[in-house]
């Protein structure tokens, strides 16, 4: 299910960035990093938080293991992130 308040509940500060993404990338911001940067206080900012220790905090697994897994997981689950 896609919530439709991620196209249009973020400030100017988020509208922004994703503008700079659609130009530098030629593609809108993925639907995670809308997500990340709505309601920060209340999800993003946890949530990157557990991002970046679990993708690049202290593992057995290099960072490009951790990466594949990632991709292989998302595209196992038919998920494009």
């Amino acid at each position: 299910m896609r919530l439709s308040i991620l196209d249009r509940g973020h400030g100017l500060v988020a509208k922004a960035m994703f503008a700079m993404m659609r130009v530098v990338a030629r593609q809108p911001a993925p639907d995670v990093i809308k997500t990340l940067m709505y309601r920060p206080d209340f999800f993003g900012t946890p949530m990157k938080a557990v991002f970046q220790e679990a993708m690049r905090g202290p593992s057995e697994w290099s960072i490009a293991e951790r990466e594949l897994m990632a991709s292989f997981v998302s595209k196992a689950n038919e998920c494009e992130f």
